[in-house]
């Protein structure tokens, strides 16, 4: 959810904005007496009250200055992890890198006696360490943080990149009681101003302030906003969702424009489509080396050969890329030192890789244009306002006999066609060199597939003896690749399986297509299970979930706010057949179980049938959606609940009186 708030809205309502920072080091006797917070007795600490100012400073650099203030209360040692405070900090160059200053921090407690104490943070105690190319941390810790103290800790920071204005979260993990920012902008900025998230703001306010700003004798008067929010829950992950960020309550700041003092001419920042795709083209790290199909036409001449229709040239392209460049691990949309330095390296980041394969397929004469998107750790993309740094990776998507196909050749597992979970992430914007861009969804070409086949026969000493097949597909064989890749040779892998299979003995394996990508991966396992149980020897106890078997619900929340995104649609067959010798019979068999998710989003169904000496159980769980919405979370959260529930389910099978 997304609120804009345009800045000549709050303006033309002029109301008078009274917002201060709090008092350094004073604490209500109520806070410290505090033993845990009313409106959710769960957590683990609590934001007494928090605050923040934003400002263009005047002067010759022109920074962005940012000062932070925030009181917490610790109510156990789950919350210690508040005390160690980690600032990141944005750097471009030795030259050009934001700065923390004018650390402060105290923590407030009760000694022994009941008396309360103060203990002062050493203001030498901050550290910076580097965490990438443009990214540093600056770090301290409070010090004599226990159970039932109230911390606190307040510092400046100054930056460069005065048109990056800062954000500001109002949710964080834990809940908050007051959060408060105050933003001063010049008029000579102009920011389109939005609040995403689910929560509304308690209070916002804006006045005018007159010549607060200068630059060189010439003055400008700033608009002074304030935003609040009061009760503020706590933000809880889950599993299956996409980045924080884009369901996290926060304000964000996109400039627009803004007006040159000196000459009056007023330069513009927020660009249209156009404008983007005319920059990429022309760019050396992009458009030039998409063009740069003279340099792949001889090194793709030999990968073609004897190819003779568009689908198999570019397989075998995809493979050439796919082998020929390994992934530095780097995002990017733009190329670092040009394809032909990654090529012959044979190492680049993600826009080498992909920008060098949309060459060589354009050079074989198979159109294909670059796909800009964001990761899902990234968040999504604001279409609203192009705004070119939310874009973080890029792939290629070619259209051969009327079929699109997204192609991202930096991972060595995945199949023609399919993109890694990341990039499975709400809209990517094709860039193309000959027409205008467009968005396309970005989704899952295949489902995530796994069918289970076990056919046993009870021994005279206690064991169930058979084989157990399993064929992947899609997704779930990428996941069984990797699985197996990870270790140096099939009978590793095999040997590690058997190993974490306690009661499973595997006696004989095969294992085909681990490196044919698009062919379904298949598993043969000649298996003993022992299913001997206690002392009496003439009943036998089984438990058919051998693999993946569920204990816990992923889905805990009484309410979940933001979606459940599994990527792709997903689906597990599973059959068993189990042969008695004719003294036995089966005394206790599981009960069948049918449950459906509305709208046809799911099913889970299992069936039990016996006849003599055989009998079958099998079972279906799918998922039939990527993504379902909140309204559909508490029927994911039953559904779970029922498969936990059938899977402690025992097939018991006993000697014949």
């Amino acid at each position: 959810m997304k609120k804009l708030i345009t800045l000549s809205a709050l303006l033309f309502t002029l109301l008078v904005a009274k917002a201060q920072d709090f008092p350094f080091g004073q604490y209500s006797q109520a806070d410290m007496d505090m033993t845990s917070y009313a409106k959710d007795t769960s957590a683990h600490a609590v934001v007494l009250r928090e605050f923040g100012k934003t400002w263009i400073s005047s002067g010759d650099r022109i920074p962005l200055e940012h000062e932070y203030h925030v009181q917490i209360k610790i109510f156990d040692n789950k919350g210690f992890d508040y005390a160690n405070v980690v600032i990141p900090i944005y750097k471009e160059d030795n030259d050009s890198f934001e700065e923390v200053s004018d650390v402060k921090g105290v923590v407030f407690y009760k000694d022994e006696s009941g008396g309360i104490r103060s203990a002062e943070f050493d203001p030498q105690k901050v550290f910076r360490e580097n965490e990438n190319k443009h990214w540093d941390r600056v770090k301290f810790a409070l010090p004599n943080v226990r159970s039932g103290c109230i911390i606190e800790y307040s510092y400046h920071l100054q930056s460069p990149y005065r048109y990056n204005f800062r954000k500001w979260e109002f949710q964080w993990d834990i809940p908050k009681i007051h959060s408060e920012y105050e933003a001063h902008i010049p008029a000579i900025y102009n920011y389109n101003i939005s609040l995403r998230g689910p929560l509304h703001l308690t209070n916002t306010k804006a006045e005018i302030e007159r010549e607060c700003f200068s630059f060189y004798g010439t003055k400008a008067d700033c608009s002074k906003m304030v935003y609040s929010m009061d009760n503020i829950p706590a933000f809880v992950e889950e599993d299956y969702m996409t980045a924080r960020k884009n369901f996290l309550s926060a304000m964000y700041f996109e400039l627009m424009d803004y007006t040159d003092l000196q000459t009056g001419v007023k330069h513009k920042i927020t660009k249209e489509w156009y404008d983007i795709d005319q920059e990429l083209k022309r760019a050396e790290g992009f458009g030039s080396q998409i063009k740069r199909k003279e340099l792949m036409k001889d090194r793709i001449q030999q990968v073609i050969a004897g190819k003779t229709d568009d689908l198999s040239k570019a397989k075998a392209i995809y493979a050439f890329i796919q082998k020929n460049i390994k992934w530095n691990n780097f995002y990017s949309i733009e190329s670092e030192d040009g394809i032909r330095k990654a090529l012959d390296k044979h190492t680049g980041n993600i826009a080498d890789i992909n920008l060098s394969l949309i060459a060589a397929l354009n050079a074989a004469g198979i159109n294909t244009d670059a796909v800009l998107l964001s990761v899902r750790d990234n968040g999504v993309i604001n279409k609203l306002f192009p705004v070119m740094s939310d874009f973080d990776y890029v792939i290629a998507k070619t259209e051969i006999d009327g079929k699109s196909y997204f192609l991202d050749a930096s991972d060595p597992l995945l199949g023609f066609g399919m993109l890694p979970l990341k990039c499975i992430n709400d809209q990517g914007r094709v860039i193309s060199l000959n027409k205008p861009s467009y968005w396309v969804d970005m989704v899952a070409p295949v489902k995530k597939q796994r069918t289970m086949a076990m056919d046993l026969t009870l021994q005279e000493n206690g064991k169930l003896k058979g084989t157990i097949t399993s064929f992947s597909i899609g997704y779930k064989a990428y996941e069984q690749r990797k699985a197996i890749k990870k270790f140096n040779t099939i009978d590793e892998y095999v040997e590690n399986l058997d190993e974490k299979m306690t009661k499973i003995k595997i006696l004989k394996s095969e294992i085909n297509n681990v490196d044919s990508l698009d062919a379904p991966l298949t598993e043969k396992y000649e298996v003993e299970i022992d299913v001997f149980n206690g002392t009496d020897k003439s009943k036998y106890s089984f438990n058919p979930y051998i693999f993946n078997h569920i204990t816990t619900n992923p889905f805990k929340l009484a309410e979940r706010t933001y979606p459940v995104d599994w990527g792709m649609p997903d689906e597990e067959r599973f059959i068993l057949t189990v042969h008695l010798p004719d003294q036995f019979k089966i005394e206790t068999a599981p009960q069948d179980v049918g449950i459906a998710l509305p709208n046809q989003g799911g099913k889970f169904l299992t069936n039990f049938s016996g006849e003599g000496n055989l009998f079958t159980f099998s079972n279906v769980t799918q998922f039939n959606k990527s993504v379902y919405n909140s309204n559909e979370y508490p029927y994911l959260k039953e559904m779970y609940n029922k498969i936990i529930q059938s899977e402690k389910s025992e097939i018991i099978f006993s000697k014949k009186q």
